[in-house]
């Protein structure tokens, strides 16, 4: 191996070492493809179709439980095999459901949907949680969390696509009507890089993780202690293995502007 490589891999801090996730050395044990347990399709570690582990990992991936559900409407060219929205769906297969563009899901009125999305009129989190609060502003922040009529928020869309293509999904009317939701820029891992999108353009499961984790400090007044961090479990294993390949100084996507 070359040393000067390998040097530079120990310089790039882990991103993910402050994050409570599964031990992935599981999936180094899969050294081939198998079929899939529903579809009979080739597949390495889970179905993208279907979104269940292969058969050799039945039970042993973590399995995370949602405060809301969430709906993730993917554009139709999106290659399922390099989108991580399907990490979501089979890590929280209970609160994740995929669509594929135009197909989107009529919602009942006394649902609160938000659609997570840097749009022209949306809001940080903080900014749409504040009027389900019923005690005045002069309140301590811990005593007016939890206070208002139900949850403030029940379901979140997600759109994956290139971050060109997701801008036609958002001016969709049934998608556009609905409030909309911007959240705090962070630096996305993503290691797929998209021409014209800012590093803060988050991959499907990043935005995910970090929303539900916004989420939690507006609406809870413990701590967040790491219990959404699951849903990182095949991002981070997939994230090394790249850097095992690739120097990380070389990869286009970690040199896209902020803004």
């Amino acid at each position: 191996m070359n040393p000067k490589l390998e040097e530079s891999r120990r310089n790039v801090e882990d991103p993910f070492k402050d994050l409570k996730i599964a031990d992935t050395a599981i999936l180094d044990d899969i050294d081939q493809r198998s079929l899939c347990p529903k579809c009979k399709k080739s597949r390495k570690y889970f179905c993208y179709t279907c979104y269940v582990p292969v058969e050799a990992l039945e039970g042993r991936v973590p399995v995370v439980k949602l405060p809301l559900k969430i709906d993730i409407i993917k554009h139709n060219r999106e290659i399922d095999g390099k989108s991580t929205a399907a990490h979501a769906a089979v890590l929280a297969p209970d609160d994740v459901t995929i669509y594929t563009f135009p197909c989107v899901p009529e919602y009942d009125s006394d649902e609160k949907v938000v659609v997570i999305y840097p749009g022209k009129d949306a809001v940080s989190l903080e900014d749409y949680v504040k009027p389900f609060s019923t005690s005045a502003d002069t309140e301590p922040r811990v005593k007016r969390l939890n206070c208002g009529p139900g949850p403030p928020i029940t379901r979140a869309i997600f759109i994956d696509s290139t971050w060109n293509q997701s801008r036609g999904i958002f001016k969709d009317p049934r998608l556009h009507s609905l409030p909309c939701v911007v959240l705090e820029h962070r630096l996305s891992q993503f290691w797929r890089h998209q021409n014209g999108s800012p590093r803060w353009y988050l991959a499907t499961i990043e935005a995910v993780h970090q929303f539900l984790v916004e989420l939690h400090g507006q609406t809870e007044s413990e701590s967040y202690s790491g219990q959404y961090d699951n849903l990182l479990y095949f991002f981070k294993y997939m994230y090394h293995k790249i850097h095992t390949l690739y120097d990380h100084e070389d990869l286009k996507a970690y040199k896209r502007s902020m803004f």
